[in-house]
Protein backbone atom coordinates (compact mmCIF):
# COMPACT_ATOMS: atom_id res chain seq x y z
CA UNK A 1 0.00 0.00 0.00
CA UNK A 2 2.89 2.35 0.84
CA UNK A 3 4.58 1.55 -2.49
CA UNK A 4 1.35 2.42 -4.39
CA UNK A 5 1.08 5.82 -2.64
CA UNK A 6 4.74 6.53 -3.51
CA UNK A 7 4.05 5.67 -7.16
CA UNK A 8 1.01 7.95 -7.08
CA UNK A 9 3.05 10.87 -5.72
CA UNK A 10 5.65 10.25 -8.44
CA UNK A 11 2.96 10.41 -11.10
CA UNK A 12 1.71 13.68 -9.69
CA UNK A 13 5.21 15.11 -9.78
CA UNK A 14 5.78 13.81 -13.30
CA UNK A 15 2.54 15.27 -14.69
CA UNK A 16 1.96 18.60 -12.94
CA UNK A 17 -0.40 21.32 -14.14
CA UNK A 18 1.19 23.80 -16.50
CA UNK A 19 2.00 27.05 -14.71
CA UNK A 20 -1.17 29.08 -14.11
CA UNK A 21 -3.49 26.44 -15.63
CA UNK A 22 -5.24 25.62 -12.33
CA UNK A 23 -5.93 29.29 -11.62
CA UNK A 24 -7.25 29.82 -15.16
CA UNK A 25 -9.63 26.88 -14.76
CA UNK A 26 -10.92 28.26 -11.45
CA UNK A 27 -11.41 31.76 -12.85
CA UNK A 28 -13.17 30.43 -15.95
CA UNK A 29 -15.54 28.43 -13.73
CA UNK A 30 -16.30 31.55 -11.68
CA UNK A 31 -17.07 33.55 -14.82
CA UNK A 32 -19.28 30.76 -16.10
CA UNK A 33 -21.23 30.67 -12.83
CA UNK A 34 -21.65 34.46 -12.93
CA UNK A 35 -22.93 34.31 -16.51
CA UNK A 36 -25.41 31.57 -15.62
CA UNK A 37 -26.68 33.36 -12.50
CA UNK A 38 -26.95 36.80 -14.14
CA UNK A 39 -28.53 35.28 -17.26
CA UNK A 40 -31.13 33.43 -15.18
CA UNK A 41 -32.00 36.56 -13.21
CA UNK A 42 -32.26 38.59 -16.42
CA UNK A 43 -34.65 36.05 -17.93
CA UNK A 44 -36.79 36.11 -14.76
CA UNK A 45 -36.95 39.92 -14.80
CA UNK A 46 -37.83 39.98 -18.51
CA UNK A 47 -40.64 37.49 -17.90
CA UNK A 48 -41.96 39.54 -14.97
CA UNK A 49 -41.97 42.70 -17.09
CA UNK A 50 -43.54 40.87 -20.07
CA UNK A 51 -46.44 39.45 -18.08
CA UNK A 52 -47.07 42.42 -15.75
CA UNK A 53 -46.61 45.34 -18.16
CA UNK A 54 -49.98 44.81 -19.94
CA UNK A 55 -51.68 44.91 -16.53
CA UNK A 56 -50.02 48.21 -15.58
CA UNK A 57 -51.84 51.50 -16.07
CA UNK A 58 -49.19 53.81 -17.47
CA UNK A 59 -50.09 57.24 -16.10
CA UNK A 60 -48.29 59.82 -14.00
CA UNK A 61 -50.80 59.38 -11.16
CA UNK A 62 -50.38 55.61 -10.97
CA UNK A 63 -46.60 55.91 -11.33
CA UNK A 64 -46.40 58.26 -8.34
CA UNK A 65 -48.77 56.04 -6.38
CA UNK A 66 -46.62 52.98 -7.02
CA UNK A 67 -43.46 54.96 -6.21
CA UNK A 68 -45.00 56.00 -2.89
CA UNK A 69 -45.65 52.36 -2.04
CA UNK A 70 -42.14 51.31 -3.04
CA UNK A 71 -40.59 54.20 -1.08
CA UNK A 72 -42.76 53.32 1.92
CA UNK A 73 -41.61 49.70 1.84
CA UNK A 74 -37.95 50.68 1.43
CA UNK A 75 -38.15 53.19 4.30
CA UNK A 76 -39.84 50.63 6.56
CA UNK A 77 -37.24 48.02 5.60
CA UNK A 78 -34.32 50.32 6.51
CA UNK A 79 -36.06 51.30 9.74
CA UNK A 80 -36.75 47.67 10.68
CA UNK A 81 -33.16 46.61 9.98
CA UNK A 82 -31.84 49.51 12.08
CA UNK A 83 -34.28 48.92 14.95
CA UNK A 84 -33.97 45.17 15.20
CA UNK A 85 -30.20 45.26 14.82
CA UNK A 86 -30.00 47.59 17.83
CA UNK A 87 -32.61 45.58 19.74
CA UNK A 88 -30.87 42.26 19.19
CA UNK A 89 -27.40 43.56 20.05
CA UNK A 90 -28.82 45.39 23.08
CA UNK A 91 -30.51 42.19 24.24
CA UNK A 92 -27.29 40.21 23.81
CA UNK A 93 -25.42 42.82 25.84
CA UNK A 94 -27.99 42.75 28.65
CA UNK A 95 -28.04 38.97 28.54
CA UNK A 96 -24.24 38.95 28.87
CA UNK A 97 -24.47 41.04 32.05
CA UNK A 98 -27.10 38.71 33.45
CA UNK A 99 -24.73 35.73 33.45
CA UNK A 100 -21.32 37.41 33.72
CA UNK A 101 -20.53 39.31 36.91
CA UNK A 102 -16.87 40.39 36.94
CA UNK A 103 -15.20 40.78 40.34
CA UNK A 104 -15.28 44.23 41.90
CA UNK A 105 -12.13 46.32 42.25
CA UNK A 106 -11.56 49.28 44.51
CA UNK A 107 -8.83 51.61 43.15
CA UNK A 108 -8.62 55.28 44.11
CA UNK A 109 -10.79 57.47 41.82
CA UNK A 110 -10.89 61.24 41.29
CA UNK A 111 -14.31 62.67 40.43
CA UNK A 112 -13.87 65.77 38.24
CA UNK A 113 -16.74 68.30 38.39
CA UNK A 114 -16.40 71.27 35.97
CA UNK A 115 -18.59 74.18 37.09
CA UNK A 116 -19.87 77.27 35.33
CA UNK A 117 -22.75 79.23 36.91
CA UNK A 118 -24.29 76.28 38.73
CA UNK A 119 -25.05 77.78 42.13
CA UNK A 120 -28.60 76.35 42.09
CA UNK A 121 -27.63 72.68 41.68
CA UNK A 122 -24.00 72.29 42.75
CA UNK A 123 -24.67 71.41 46.39
CA UNK A 124 -27.18 68.67 45.48
CA UNK A 125 -24.75 67.20 42.96
CA UNK A 126 -21.88 67.02 45.45
CA UNK A 127 -24.16 65.51 48.11
CA UNK A 128 -25.12 62.77 45.64
CA UNK A 129 -21.40 62.02 45.25
CA UNK A 130 -20.93 61.76 49.02
CA UNK A 131 -23.65 59.11 48.99
CA UNK A 132 -21.77 56.85 46.56
CA UNK A 133 -21.46 53.19 47.54
CA UNK A 134 -17.66 53.38 47.28
CA UNK A 135 -15.00 54.14 49.87
CA UNK A 136 -11.94 55.25 47.91
CA UNK A 137 -12.46 58.50 45.98
CA UNK A 138 -12.03 62.27 46.06
CA UNK A 139 -13.97 65.16 44.52
CA UNK A 140 -12.21 67.90 42.52
CA UNK A 141 -14.38 70.89 41.55
CA UNK A 142 -13.16 73.23 38.79
CA UNK A 143 -14.82 76.65 38.87
CA UNK A 144 -14.49 77.84 35.27
CA UNK A 145 -14.87 81.58 35.89
CA UNK A 146 -18.47 81.55 37.11
CA UNK A 147 -20.20 84.92 37.35
CA UNK A 148 -22.93 84.00 39.84
CA UNK A 149 -22.66 82.66 43.42
CA UNK A 150 -21.08 79.37 42.32
CA UNK A 151 -17.72 80.14 43.93
CA UNK A 152 -19.31 80.81 47.34
CA UNK A 153 -21.38 77.61 47.17
CA UNK A 154 -18.33 75.57 46.10
CA UNK A 155 -16.13 77.01 48.86
CA UNK A 156 -18.71 75.97 51.45
CA UNK A 157 -18.25 72.36 50.33
CA UNK A 158 -14.44 72.32 50.40
CA UNK A 159 -12.72 70.17 53.01
CA UNK A 160 -13.05 66.67 54.41
CA UNK A 161 -16.69 65.64 54.06
CA UNK A 162 -18.31 62.58 55.53
CA UNK A 163 -19.18 60.06 52.81
CA UNK A 164 -21.31 56.94 53.07
CA UNK A 165 -18.39 54.69 54.05
CA UNK A 166 -15.43 57.00 54.59
CA UNK A 167 -14.25 60.60 54.67
CA UNK A 168 -14.02 62.26 51.26
CA UNK A 169 -11.63 65.05 50.33
CA UNK A 170 -13.37 67.85 48.39
CA UNK A 171 -11.09 70.29 46.54
CA UNK A 172 -11.86 73.49 44.61
CA UNK A 173 -9.80 75.06 41.83
CA UNK A 174 -10.81 78.55 40.65
CA UNK A 175 -9.69 79.57 37.15
CA UNK A 176 -10.55 81.99 34.38
CA UNK A 177 -13.26 80.92 31.96
CA UNK A 178 -11.80 78.79 29.16
CA UNK A 179 -14.50 76.20 28.47
CA UNK A 180 -15.53 72.80 29.75
CA UNK A 181 -12.75 70.83 28.01
CA UNK A 182 -9.98 72.93 29.60
CA UNK A 183 -11.69 72.73 32.99
CA UNK A 184 -11.80 68.92 32.77
CA UNK A 185 -8.15 68.75 31.71
CA UNK A 186 -7.23 70.96 34.68
CA UNK A 187 -8.94 68.57 37.09
CA UNK A 188 -7.33 65.53 35.47
CA UNK A 189 -3.89 67.16 35.71
CA UNK A 190 -4.37 67.82 39.44
CA UNK A 191 -5.60 64.28 40.13
CA UNK A 192 -3.12 61.73 41.47
CA UNK A 193 -5.46 58.79 40.80
CA UNK A 194 -5.12 56.20 38.02
CA UNK A 195 -8.84 56.51 37.26
CA UNK A 196 -11.07 59.57 36.89
CA UNK A 197 -14.83 60.03 36.65
CA UNK A 198 -15.88 63.08 34.61
CA UNK A 199 -19.39 64.45 35.01
CA UNK A 200 -21.55 67.56 34.61
CA UNK A 201 -22.08 69.80 37.60
CA UNK A 202 -25.88 69.48 37.40
CA UNK A 203 -25.78 65.67 37.38
CA UNK A 204 -26.70 63.37 40.24
CA UNK A 205 -25.14 59.90 40.28
CA UNK A 206 -26.82 56.73 41.51
CA UNK A 207 -25.14 55.31 44.66
CA UNK A 208 -23.63 52.22 42.97
CA UNK A 209 -22.23 54.10 39.94
CA UNK A 210 -18.54 53.77 40.80
CA UNK A 211 -18.81 50.20 42.06
CA UNK A 212 -20.39 48.84 38.88
CA UNK A 213 -18.33 50.98 36.49
CA UNK A 214 -14.94 50.14 37.99
CA UNK A 215 -15.35 46.36 37.60
CA UNK A 216 -14.90 46.70 33.82
CA UNK A 217 -11.33 47.87 34.33
CA UNK A 218 -10.35 44.34 35.33
CA UNK A 219 -9.69 44.07 31.61
CA UNK A 220 -6.44 46.03 30.98
CA UNK A 221 -7.60 46.83 27.43
CA UNK A 222 -10.62 48.81 28.65
CA UNK A 223 -9.87 52.53 28.48
CA UNK A 224 -13.24 53.99 29.41
CA UNK A 225 -16.76 53.15 30.55
CA UNK A 226 -19.81 55.13 29.42
CA UNK A 227 -22.64 55.53 31.90
CA UNK A 228 -26.41 55.56 31.60
CA UNK A 229 -27.88 59.08 31.33
CA UNK A 230 -31.47 59.67 32.46
CA UNK A 231 -33.64 62.77 32.52
CA UNK A 232 -34.15 64.23 36.01
CA UNK A 233 -36.71 67.01 35.44
CA UNK A 234 -39.70 64.99 34.25
CA UNK A 235 -43.49 65.37 34.52
CA UNK A 236 -43.60 67.80 31.58
CA UNK A 237 -44.61 66.86 28.04
CA UNK A 238 -41.31 67.82 26.42
CA UNK A 239 -39.04 66.46 29.16
CA UNK A 240 -41.00 63.18 29.29
CA UNK A 241 -40.45 62.77 25.55
CA UNK A 242 -36.73 63.32 26.12
CA UNK A 243 -36.79 60.79 28.96
CA UNK A 244 -38.15 58.23 26.49
CA UNK A 245 -35.59 59.31 23.88
CA UNK A 246 -32.71 58.78 26.32
CA UNK A 247 -34.00 55.31 27.24
CA UNK A 248 -34.96 54.11 23.77
CA UNK A 249 -32.92 56.19 21.35
CA UNK A 250 -29.62 56.68 23.19
CA UNK A 251 -29.17 53.99 25.83
CA UNK A 252 -30.40 51.16 23.61
CA UNK A 253 -27.84 52.20 20.98
CA UNK A 254 -25.06 52.34 23.58
CA UNK A 255 -25.98 48.89 24.89
CA UNK A 256 -25.87 47.53 21.33
CA UNK A 257 -22.50 49.18 20.68
CA UNK A 258 -21.16 47.88 23.99
CA UNK A 259 -21.76 44.29 22.87
CA UNK A 260 -19.20 44.81 20.09
CA UNK A 261 -17.03 47.02 22.39
CA UNK A 262 -17.49 50.10 20.19
CA UNK A 263 -19.40 52.74 22.17
CA UNK A 264 -18.98 55.86 20.03
CA UNK A 265 -19.84 58.57 22.58
CA UNK A 266 -19.04 58.61 26.29
CA UNK A 267 -21.68 61.07 27.54
CA UNK A 268 -20.60 64.20 29.36
CA UNK A 269 -22.81 63.58 32.42
CA UNK A 270 -21.08 60.26 33.26
CA UNK A 271 -17.83 58.79 31.95
CA UNK A 272 -15.14 56.84 33.81
CA UNK A 273 -11.63 56.76 32.34
CA UNK A 274 -8.33 55.04 32.82
CA UNK A 275 -5.83 57.90 33.01
CA UNK A 276 -3.41 56.06 30.69
CA UNK A 277 -6.13 56.03 28.05
CA UNK A 278 -6.66 59.79 28.45
CA UNK A 279 -2.93 60.39 28.14
CA UNK A 280 -2.62 58.28 24.99
CA UNK A 281 -5.63 60.10 23.49
CA UNK A 282 -4.27 63.56 24.27
CA UNK A 283 -6.98 64.43 26.84
CA UNK A 284 -9.99 66.63 26.01
CA UNK A 285 -9.86 69.06 23.07
CA UNK A 286 -11.70 72.38 22.92
CA UNK A 287 -11.97 72.62 19.11
CA UNK A 288 -15.43 70.99 18.84
CA UNK A 289 -18.85 71.49 20.41
CA UNK A 290 -18.88 67.81 21.43
CA UNK A 291 -15.71 67.23 23.41
CA UNK A 292 -17.11 63.92 24.68
CA UNK A 293 -17.58 62.47 21.17
CA UNK A 294 -14.15 63.71 20.06
CA UNK A 295 -12.43 62.19 23.11
CA UNK A 296 -14.20 58.85 22.65
CA UNK A 297 -13.00 58.58 19.05
CA UNK A 298 -9.45 59.48 20.13
CA UNK A 299 -9.51 56.79 22.83
CA UNK A 300 -10.69 54.18 20.33
CA UNK A 301 -8.11 55.36 17.78
CA UNK A 302 -5.43 54.75 20.43
CA UNK A 303 -6.55 51.10 20.58
CA UNK A 304 -8.61 51.08 23.80
CA UNK A 305 -11.97 49.37 24.34
CA UNK A 306 -14.98 51.40 25.47
CA UNK A 307 -17.84 49.75 27.40
CA UNK A 308 -21.31 50.86 28.48
CA UNK A 309 -22.50 50.24 32.04
CA UNK A 310 -26.32 50.54 32.33
CA UNK A 311 -26.25 50.55 36.15
CA UNK A 312 -23.89 53.55 36.36
CA UNK A 313 -26.67 56.14 36.20
CA UNK A 314 -26.40 59.90 35.95
CA UNK A 315 -29.58 61.95 36.32
CA UNK A 316 -29.31 65.19 34.36
CA UNK A 317 -31.61 68.08 33.55
CA UNK A 318 -33.02 68.19 30.02
CA UNK A 319 -34.25 71.31 28.16
CA UNK A 320 -37.76 72.22 29.28
CA UNK A 321 -38.64 74.46 26.32
CA UNK A 322 -38.58 73.81 22.58
CA UNK A 323 -36.13 76.66 22.00
CA UNK A 324 -33.65 75.24 24.53
CA UNK A 325 -34.05 71.75 23.06
CA UNK A 326 -33.34 72.89 19.49
CA UNK A 327 -30.33 74.90 20.66
CA UNK A 328 -28.97 71.85 22.49
CA UNK A 329 -29.41 69.59 19.46
CA UNK A 330 -27.79 72.18 17.21
CA UNK A 331 -24.71 72.03 19.44
CA UNK A 332 -24.74 68.22 19.63
CA UNK A 333 -25.05 67.79 15.87
CA UNK A 334 -22.40 70.36 14.99
CA UNK A 335 -20.07 68.90 17.60
CA UNK A 336 -20.48 65.38 16.24
CA UNK A 337 -19.89 66.61 12.67
CA UNK A 338 -16.77 68.45 13.82
CA UNK A 339 -15.53 65.28 15.54
CA UNK A 340 -16.17 63.21 12.40
CA UNK A 341 -14.32 65.78 10.32
CA UNK A 342 -11.32 65.56 12.66
CA UNK A 343 -11.15 61.78 12.35
CA UNK A 344 -12.27 61.28 8.73
CA UNK A 345 -8.70 60.63 7.53
CA UNK A 346 -8.65 57.38 9.49
CA UNK A 347 -11.88 55.96 8.01
CA UNK A 348 -10.30 54.12 5.08
CA UNK A 349 -6.67 54.71 5.97
CA UNK A 350 -4.17 51.93 6.61
CA UNK A 351 -3.50 53.73 9.91
CA UNK A 352 -7.04 53.01 11.10
CA UNK A 353 -6.75 51.02 14.36
CA UNK A 354 -9.42 48.48 13.38
CA UNK A 355 -12.36 47.68 11.13
CA UNK A 356 -14.61 48.41 14.10
CA UNK A 357 -13.25 51.96 14.34
CA UNK A 358 -14.02 52.54 10.66
CA UNK A 359 -17.49 51.06 11.13
CA UNK A 360 -18.33 53.27 14.11
CA UNK A 361 -17.38 56.48 12.26
CA UNK A 362 -19.46 55.40 9.25
CA UNK A 363 -22.33 54.70 11.66
CA UNK A 364 -21.97 58.22 13.09
CA UNK A 365 -22.01 59.69 9.56
CA UNK A 366 -25.18 57.73 8.79
CA UNK A 367 -26.91 58.82 12.02
CA UNK A 368 -25.85 62.48 11.79
CA UNK A 369 -26.11 63.11 8.03
CA UNK A 370 -28.03 60.46 6.10
CA UNK A 371 -30.80 59.31 8.42
CA UNK A 372 -32.21 62.79 9.35
CA UNK A 373 -32.43 63.84 5.68
CA UNK A 374 -33.95 60.50 4.75
CA UNK A 375 -36.58 60.77 7.51
CA UNK A 376 -37.55 64.35 6.61
CA UNK A 377 -37.71 63.65 2.85
CA UNK A 378 -39.79 60.52 3.36
CA UNK A 379 -42.29 62.33 5.59
CA UNK A 380 -42.66 65.23 3.15
CA UNK A 381 -43.04 62.86 0.17
CA UNK A 382 -45.70 60.73 1.85
CA UNK A 383 -47.69 63.72 3.09
CA UNK A 384 -47.61 65.36 -0.36
CA UNK A 385 -48.64 62.13 -2.10
CA UNK A 386 -51.43 61.47 0.40
CA UNK A 387 -52.94 64.94 0.00
CA UNK A 388 -52.47 65.28 -3.77
CA UNK A 389 -53.51 61.77 -4.80
CA UNK A 390 -56.04 61.03 -2.08
CA UNK A 391 -54.32 58.05 -0.46
CA UNK A 392 -54.59 59.26 3.13
CA UNK A 393 -55.43 55.74 4.31
CA UNK A 394 -51.91 54.68 3.32
CA UNK A 395 -50.51 57.43 5.54
CA UNK A 396 -52.54 56.17 8.49
CA UNK A 397 -51.23 52.62 8.13
CA UNK A 398 -47.70 53.97 7.75
CA UNK A 399 -48.04 56.04 10.94
CA UNK A 400 -49.65 53.10 12.78
CA UNK A 401 -46.80 50.79 11.74
CA UNK A 402 -44.18 53.21 13.04
CA UNK A 403 -46.12 53.76 16.27
CA UNK A 404 -46.37 50.00 16.91
CA UNK A 405 -42.66 49.61 16.23
CA UNK A 406 -41.82 52.37 18.72
CA UNK A 407 -44.25 50.94 21.29
CA UNK A 408 -42.53 47.55 21.12
CA UNK A 409 -39.06 49.11 21.42
CA UNK A 410 -40.18 51.39 24.26
CA UNK A 411 -41.78 48.49 26.12
CA UNK A 412 -38.57 46.44 25.88
CA UNK A 413 -36.26 49.30 26.90
CA UNK A 414 -38.45 50.45 29.81
CA UNK A 415 -38.78 46.87 31.07
CA UNK A 416 -35.02 46.29 30.89
CA UNK A 417 -34.19 49.54 32.70
CA UNK A 418 -37.14 49.22 35.14
CA UNK A 419 -38.30 52.67 34.14
CA UNK A 420 -41.65 54.45 34.44
CA UNK A 421 -44.32 52.54 32.55
CA UNK A 422 -46.24 55.74 31.79
CA UNK A 423 -43.50 56.78 29.33
CA UNK A 424 -44.50 53.99 26.93
CA UNK A 425 -47.54 55.85 25.65
CA UNK A 426 -45.39 58.74 24.45
CA UNK A 427 -44.10 56.29 21.81
CA UNK A 428 -47.36 56.83 19.88
CA UNK A 429 -46.25 60.33 18.87
CA UNK A 430 -42.52 59.85 19.48
CA UNK A 431 -41.41 59.33 15.88
CA UNK A 432 -44.03 61.33 13.98
CA UNK A 433 -43.63 64.47 16.11
CA UNK A 434 -40.60 64.53 18.41
CA UNK A 435 -38.04 62.72 16.24
CA UNK A 436 -39.14 64.70 13.19
CA UNK A 437 -38.47 67.97 15.05
CA UNK A 438 -35.08 66.65 16.17
CA UNK A 439 -34.16 65.57 12.63
CA UNK A 440 -35.17 68.95 11.20
CA UNK A 441 -32.91 70.68 13.73
CA UNK A 442 -30.12 68.23 12.84
CA UNK A 443 -30.50 69.00 9.13
CA UNK A 444 -30.48 72.76 9.73
CA UNK A 445 -27.45 72.60 12.01
CA UNK A 446 -25.66 70.44 9.41
CA UNK A 447 -26.23 73.15 6.81
CA UNK A 448 -24.95 75.81 9.20
CA UNK A 449 -21.88 73.71 10.02
CA UNK A 450 -20.95 73.29 6.36
CA UNK A 451 -21.56 77.01 5.76
CA UNK A 452 -19.32 77.82 8.72
CA UNK A 453 -21.92 79.93 10.55
CA UNK A 454 -20.69 80.89 14.01
CA UNK A 455 -22.51 79.48 17.04
CA UNK A 456 -22.03 80.03 20.78
CA UNK A 457 -21.95 77.20 23.33
CA UNK A 458 -25.20 78.10 25.11
CA UNK A 459 -26.36 77.09 28.59
CA UNK A 460 -29.58 75.60 29.96
CA UNK A 461 -31.54 77.22 32.75
CA UNK A 462 -31.31 74.89 35.77
CA UNK A 463 -33.99 73.98 38.30
CA UNK A 464 -33.09 73.58 41.96
CA UNK A 465 -34.13 70.90 44.47
CA UNK A 466 -34.97 68.13 42.00
CA UNK A 467 -34.86 64.52 43.25
CA UNK A 468 -33.97 61.48 41.19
Amino acid sequence: MAEESKDLRKEIRVFPFPKGEGKENNSSEKYLRRIIISGTLSIILILVIYFTLPLTILSISSLIEYSVMVALLMFMLVLLIRYFSLLILSYLNNNEYTFINPPEINPFVSIIVPIYNEDKVLKDSVESLLNLDYDNFEIIMINDGSTDNTREVAESLVGIQRGKYSDVKVTLINKQNAGKAIALNTGIAVSQADFVLCMDSDSKLSPNTLKVAMRHFNDPKVGAVAGNVKVLNRKKFLTDLQALEYIEGLNMARAAQSYIRLVNIIPGPIGVFRKKALQSAGFYSDDTFAEDADLTLKIMAAGWKVYYEPLAISYTQAPSTLQQLIKQRYRWTRGILQSIRKHKKLIFSSKSPSIGYTFIILFMIYEALIWPVMNIATNMFFIFAAIYFGISSLLFYWWAGLAILDLVAALYCIAVEKEEFRLIWYAIIYRMVFILIIDISKAMSTIEEFLGIKMTWGKLERQANLTA
